[in-house]
């Protein structure tokens, strides 16, 4: 402290945000929000500081998380001589554990359900865990949320899984001007003016609202799946493999500037956490090099919807 040193560092993929600024004395100030930055001084260049990078007092980011497929080395092969069974094997054990880990908690939480194929997986792998008994100190049946319009297809999807699964499900439903009436609150704790991030944060931070309020304060979510597998329409266009390996590697590295600032700061606005199992470090060392061929062979997430399939799993999650 006498010496004016420091350590700060973001983790490596961005799901928390952070930002910093040095002003013309010299002091620095980090926060997770501009507007604490912007309290402490309204004359300084805010900067986003890098994830995966650490910073000390010589004020220069450096980077501490390089995995291979982020430095932008051609695409592994550890699994072009890997049968199917054993690559499904690998994402089904690394995306277990992923959320096993996130379970570990000592306040009350449950899961964001959407219906889709993400959240359908993180609620069903977090509902067979706590079954099981990996978490006690909240009995052992899941809450799972969703939120939508009235009538909305998600809502029955989710009500589906969620019946399936043997969930606790809470349905809550908001009109189009409870919609309006929040995009000023959405962009005040979103910081950002992203027409796409704003208008998928707005049911999030009306459903955070509702969860917190509920004495839930930790929920899993299914955010980076669709980066990571290619799993978004245009994909289909990619016209070769390294082609679509760049994209879902850009993909990922730009998650702290949408989804991930989405996820966080949409929950966070209520004071309630999110945890995101597909971002989790092994399970994207294990992802990340699959081949595209397997990622999206006739549909989207082809190998991650395999390594669920009940032909796969031989009874395990």
């Amino acid at each position: 402290a006498t010496e004016n040193n420091f350590l700060v560092a973001r983790d490596p993929i961005g799901v928390n945000p952070l930002y910093y600024a040095v002003d013309k004395d010299g002091g620095v100030c980090v926060a997770s929000e501009i507007k604490a930055i912007r309290e402490w001084s309204s004359d300084v260049e805010i900067k986003i500081f890098p994830p995966g990078h650490f910073m000390t007092r010589n004020l220069e980011p450096q980077r501490y998380y390089n995995p291979k497929w982020f430095l932008g080395e051609s695409i592994p092969k550890y699994n072009m001589e890997i049968s199917e069974e054993i690559i499904c094997k690998k994402i089904r054990k690394s995306l277990t554990r992923s959320v096993e880990k996130r379970l570990m908690a000592d306040v009350p939480f449950g899961v964001l359900l959407s219906g889709g194929l993400d959240s359908s997986l993180t609620s069903s792998i977090a509902s067979k865990l706590v079954k099981e008994g990996k978490n006690k100190n909240w009995g052992n049946q899941l809450h799972s949320f969703s939120i939508g319009l009235e009538g909305a297809p998600d809502l029955k999807y989710a009500k589906m899984v969620a019946d399936h699964l043997g969930t606790i499900h809470h349905e809550f439903h908001f009109t189009v001007e409870e919609g309006i009436d929040a995009i000023r609150d959405v962009i005040y704790h979103l910081e950002t003016y992203d027409v796409t991030t704003i208008r998928a944060s707005t049911p999030m931070f009306l459903l955070s609202r509702k969860i917190k309020a509920m004495g839930i304060k930790m929920v899993l979510s299914g955010e980076g799946a669709d980066e990571i597998y290619g799993g978004y329409l245009y994909f289909h266009n990619a016209p070769d493999d390294d082609t679509f390996h760049k994209e879902c590697c850009k993909r990922v590295k730009n998650l702290h500037y949408f989804d991930c600032l989405r996820a966080n700061k949409s929950t966070m606005a209520w004071g309630l956490e999110v945890r995101v199992p597909f971002l989790d470090k092994e399970f994207l060392n294990v992802s990340m090099p699959i081949r595209p061929e397997q990622k999206m062979k006739n549909t989207e997430k082809y190998i991650l919807r395999m390594a669920f399939d009940p032909g796969m799993t031989n009874g395990e999650v």
